[in-house]
């Protein structure tokens, strides 16, 4: 089990590590594996971390201890790794981390499922009073809703007519990287953004900036460049970029499918417009077709009417001449 480092962080005499990096980073923060990695290695950045997204002040945190560690540096399986980091908080508050760059449209069930899983916490014989708060976390490198974007959004269960919570105890955030422009001025104050920026940061340079900024971000940033020397952490993240591209590509070529389908059913959609449109055309003239014939048929039992009675009349006047001869 990787052990934590809870040195007390000192800006005057820790080492410094970031003055040696320059250039563009080679493995972002955004590596799900590096942000694992960086979590578990140094509890005070867990600590202030969760600090930054719960709103908490430092001296409210007791123990902040992961309860899923991985052995870092060994193989992993992608297709069981698990992603995200379960932390106890003080004991008595379950939080769940995960960063997320792939959108695999199923956030808000994922998310759901991870936040009842781990609700259901209570042990054999305990009350329902005991059962500890689970928070659920994600940071996305995506919009979770595009048309509502936020930079922080926090979900609760409440009554929609009077916004009254149901439970405190079951709550779920979003930090939408994407959106770092929309951060409040709450965001601002618990340095939210700033973790944003490291964690989307793309040059040592811009590390250094945000490491000025916040001990907290400094203490971390101190540690993704140690984590960046060792190269057993550093081949499982480059081995999680190789994955993430996979599955870029497959969902590229699923979009691609799909974009594909949707022409293919938008020009079946317009050639049955039309075809509609043609029978509509075509039922028309029929309906005028029937009511001519309908019509003709009207004027051909007219004029058999009318033979019928030229014929009794021709008929009767045949019978009169005869009449008319005998005499």
């Amino acid at each position: 089990m990787e052990k934590h480092n809870t040195t007390i962080f000192n800006p005057l005499t820790a080492p410094d590590f970031l003055n040696s990096a320059t250039g563009p980073i080679a493995i972002r923060m955004t590596n799900d594996y590096l942000f694992r990695a960086l979590l578990q290695r140094n509890n005070k950045v867990l600590r202030g971390l969760i600090c930054a997204l719960l709103h908490l002040k430092p001296e409210q945190v007791q123990s902040a201890v992961i309860t899923n560690p991985i052995e870092l540096g060994s193989a992993i399986d992608e297709k069981t790794f698990i992603l995200d980091v379960k932390v106890i908080l003080n004991n008595n508050i379950i939080i769940n981390l995960e960063m997320q760059v792939i959108n695999e449209y199923n956030w808000p069930e994922r998310s759901l499922s991870y936040l009842c899983r781990a609700f259901n916490n209570l042990n054999p014989g305990e009350d329902y009073h005991k059962v500890k708060s689970v928070v659920q976390i994600g940071l996305l490198d995506f919009s979770l809703f595009p048309k509502h974007p936020e930079f922080y959004a926090t979900y609760q269960f409440l009554n929609i007519k009077n916004h009254t919570v149901y439970s405190d105890k079951l709550r779920l955030s979003v930090v939408d990287l994407t959106h770092m422009e929309l951060a409040t001025e709450e965001d601002r104050l618990y340095h939210i953004d700033k973790w944003a920026a490291l964690f989307k940061a793309t040059t040592w340079e811009e590390i250094k900036m945000y490491a000025q900024k916040d001990e907290y971000i400094r203490e971390a940033s101190n540690t993704i460049y140690q984590l960046s020397q060792d190269e057993n952490v550093r081949l499982q993240c480059e081995a999680r970029e190789d994955y993430y591209r996979r599955q870029r590509s497959v969902q590229h070529y699923i979009e691609e499918q799909a974009e594909q389908i949707a022409e293919k059913n938008s020009v079946i959609e317009n050639l049955d417009t039309v075809i509609k449109e043609q029978d509509s055309v075509i039922a028309k003239k029929e309906a005028d077709i029937r009511a001519k014939d309908s019509v003709i048929a009207e004027k051909d039992a007219d004029l058999k009417a009318r033979d019928s009675v030229i014929a009794k009349l021709q008929a009767e006047l045949d019978r009169l001449k005869g009449n008319s001869a005998i005499t």
